[in-house]
């Protein structure tokens, strides 16, 4: 059903359960899984990120590959929920998998939308949210 299959990575509390997940559904659906790292452009301390998003994707193919998955790993650079949208419809995917941070929008922040609000919005394909 899902042959395709884009997971985002970040740095948050949710992304072990977020990874597991993924995990399963790629086994389950015998899917082509493809991890996205995205650096936000013009974000304070943008190199730092990098570094860390790096790690953090070596860490997730590690991981993948040692539940016998094999995974393409792409970094970008751009607003998250825009590039997320890009790239799935660039790879046609069938299935977003991402973390939530779980954070509601606060009074200050109410015209601002989470990443994951806005690919849920934009997206061309199903998204699942992990909390």
């Amino acid at each position: 059903m899902f042959k395709n299959v884009l997971f985002p990575i970040e740095l948050n509390s949710e992304a072990r359960k977020a990874i597991e997940l993924t995990a399963n559904m790629v086994r389950i659906h015998q899917s082509k899984l493809t991890i996205l790292s995205v650096v936000e452009e013009n974000a304070e301390g943008a190199m730092a990120n990098e570094e860390q998003v790096a790690k953090l994707l070596d860490k997730a193919k590690s991981f993948f590959s040692s539940q016998g998955i094999q995974a393409q790993a792409i970094e970008k650079t751009g607003v998250p929920a825009f590039t997320i949208c890009d790239v799935a419809d660039d790879m046609n995917a069938d299935l977003i998998i991402m973390s939530c941070r779980g954070l509601g929008l606060i009074d200050e922040e109410a015209a601002m939308e989470s990443a994951t609000n806005r690919v849920i919005n934009l997206a061309n394909c199903p998204v699942l949210v992990v909390s």
